[in-house]
């Protein structure tokens, strides 16, 4: 693979200013559980490839499915590339990159694990929610995993193969009673840790436990509250809301946000720091390159209360002046690498969980994410809520939807835990018509004063 790729790139790379090769051979398993069904095993395959150009500033890309077309695409899109208009586009340099990852000795790669393990562990988790009965009435399990052999060229001299393990998979038990439905799910995922499924009776019991109290819960009572949010919320809040927000290639199409988001302006109090990083080994948002051929680090986005980075790839970087992040991404070979994030975090602060609530006359603790969407406006729907009065957790609440500003929630963010977690998740972020791409959220308690909360 290596030399065909290079020998395509001595005979047509320097005939434009700038060609990249990416080339991937996937196997991909999911397995879909609903009730007493299993709806879906599949075991794909997938292999193919894509070359992207840039030649006068603008941006050619072109995929293909078989490795002995490789030559004829090349040639095809060097030839569109010297009669296309002028762009504005140009890429940022980074370092000459020549490297072919090895897999770490405790690697643990899910898709070699046989169907029928999987199967059976699943199987055995399900039926622990259909035998809870009470109030719980369905059940749905979904699995998925992939294993990629991953290669990347470049006309600069760069040459990366890596191989990049990915699973994920969610565990609902779904409680009826009257008019009313509500769902509580374990969930997990992570690269290269397939263990991590097994042992979860204890987990899923208490989610059944959890659910079938919460069909008989009030509805949370609409208005203002200090609220706390748990890791996984946290983690949610911040990947939808601010790191969306603070990819370059949004930053560029937008005039407004070019304005709001200058480096340098105060958006939280010094206890506020958000940080973006493919470096969390074994989490769903490790790369050690992006598919830039860009190593990947920790990048500081919020220091100290102080706006001071964003996501780039090459060319945003190009276009802003500033250094490449290691952030574009694609969801295969299908497409051109975006900004997109890895493991976006808040990091870790000082405060217990019993200093944030212990002043709280009446507020509610939101617990996990069902959904919700992001950007300066954002709107979130937690799994649950426990009411705090008088400084103790008290009653759950369902129900409950919280609302605001970005800028105003991140000033308002007034206590940050001292608990960091990467509590990781099934599914994956969507954009740019790229779903599922594996990321992480992450961080610690926080707690937000003046939060609105949608409810009864």
């Amino acid at each position: 693979m290596k030399q065909t790729l290079l020998d395509t790139l001595s005979k047509y790379g320097k005939k434009t200013d700038y060609m990249e090769i990416r080339f991937e051979d996937r196997v991909s398993n999911s397995i879909f559980i609903r009730d007493t069904e299993i709806e879906t095993v599949k075991r794909s395959f997938d292999f193919g490839g894509c070359i992207r150009v840039l030649h006068n500033g603008t941006w050619l890309f072109s995929s293909f499915n078989k490795l002995e077309d490789l030559d004829e695409m090349a040639d095809s899109i060097t030839k569109r590339a010297l009669i296309v208009p002028k762009g504005d586009s140009g890429i940022a340099e980074v370092p000459v990159v020549v490297d072919e990852v090895q897999l770490k000795d405790d690697a643990e790669i899910a898709a070699e694990v046989p169907l029928e393990e999987k199967i059976k562990i699943l199987t055995h988790y399900n039926g622990l929610i259909l035998n809870y009965k009470k109030n719980i009435t369905n059940s749905a399990v979904a699995y998925m995993d992939s294993f990629i052999h991953r290669y990347f060229a470049n006309s600069e001299g760069s040459y990366i193969y890596q191989p990049i393990s990915d699973m994920g998979f969610n565990i609902s038990a779904i409680a009826r009673k009257d008019d009313d439905t509500q769902r509580l799910s374990v969930s997990n995922g992570g690269k290269f840790r397939f263990k991590i499924i097994y042992g979860m009776d204890d987990q899923i019991l208490k989610c059944c436990d959890e659910v079938n109290e919460l069909i008989d819960a009030p509805k949370v009572k609409g208005g203002k509250y200090p609220v706390v949010l748990n890791n996984r919320l946290t983690g949610v809040f911040v990947h939808e809301s601010f790191g969306h927000t603070d990819e370059a290639d949004g930053i560029l199409e937008n005039e407004n946000l070019k304005d709001v988001l200058k480096l340098g302006r105060r958006f939280g109090k010094d206890i506020l720091n958000i940080y973006d990083s493919g470096l969390d080994y074994g989490c769903r948002g490790y790369l050690k390159y992006d598919d830039e051929g860009v190593k990947t680090e920790k990048t500081d986005l919020i220091k100290d209360g102080i706006l001071v980075g964003r996501l780039h790839s090459r060319e945003t970087a190009a276009k802003l002046g500033e250094k490449p992040t290691g952030n574009a991404r694609a969801i295969d070979y299908t497409f051109s690498p975006v900004c997109r994030m890895r493991n976006t975090a808040i990091g870790k602060g000082n405060s217990t969980f019993e200093e944030m609530i212990k002043d709280i006359k009446l507020g509610i603790y939101c617990i996990d994410a069902l959904g919700g969407t992001g950007g300066e406006m954002f709107t979130f729907t937690a799994a649950y809520g426990i009411m705090i009065r008088d400084g103790k957790l008290a009653e759950k609440v369902k129900n409950v939807k919280l609302m605001g500003s970005l800028y105003e929630t991140l000033e308002n963010i007034d206590m940050v835990g001292n608990d960091f977690e990467i509590p990781d998740a099934a599914g994956g972020c969507g954009k740019a018509g790229q779903f599922p791409l594996p990321v992480s959220c992450s961080g610690p308690h926080i707690r937000i004063q003046n939060v609105t909360i949608g409810g009864e």
